[in-house]
């Protein structure tokens, strides 16, 4: 359990410090969709939905679930966001829409966490927007894809 920071010597969970770490610019990027039929996907793209902006909405809430994040996740750090960008891209190949979250902050720790949020709530708000329309629509292919600052450098997922 040495490689798990999350857990003391006796296996307990706990917030790492820290405190003695260097203070970097810290950037994470998250990916996921959301498949849909392509005549949900239609209303989308018309404007149609009957909750209105899907896009809009789900992008405000994409950027809410960044900021709140060390509120659902036990051991995350609150840190001061310093840019936080939710893209969501119509992909008529899936069908659906493709989600792409940007988290930024100058700190001791990183963003990821943060990232996942925001295109995970993001994802969730699309699917609440659509639900009277389809049911059957599916989160998938949430993934860290870009992380860079801190010691442990640069990763980037590949293709």
């Amino acid at each position: 359990m040495a490689d798990l920071t999350h857990f003391d010597q006796s296996g307990a969970a706990h917030m790492v410090d820290v405190s003695d770490k260097a203070v970097t610019d810290r950037i994470a990027v998250a990916e996921c969709y959301v498949k849909m039929l392509p005549q949900t996907l239609e209303k989308v793209a018309e404007g149609t939905a009957k909750k209105g902006d899907v896009l809009g909405v789900a992008r405000l809430a994409g950027i809410m679930g960044a900021k709140k994040c060390p509120d659902l996740i036990p051991l995350c750090h609150p840190l001061p966001i310093t840019k936080v960008s939710v893209d969501l891209e119509l992909d008529e190949t899936l069908p659906g829409v493709r989600i792409t979250a940007t988290v930024k902050t100058t700190g001791q720790t990183g963003v990821e966490m943060e990232a996942l949020t925001a295109a995970s709530t993001a994802a969730l708000t699309v699917y609440d927007m659509l639900k009277a329309a389809e049911k059957s629509m599916e989160i998938s292919g949430l993934q860290v894809v870009l992380k860079d600052g801190g010691k442990s450098g640069r990763y980037e997922a590949t293709a």
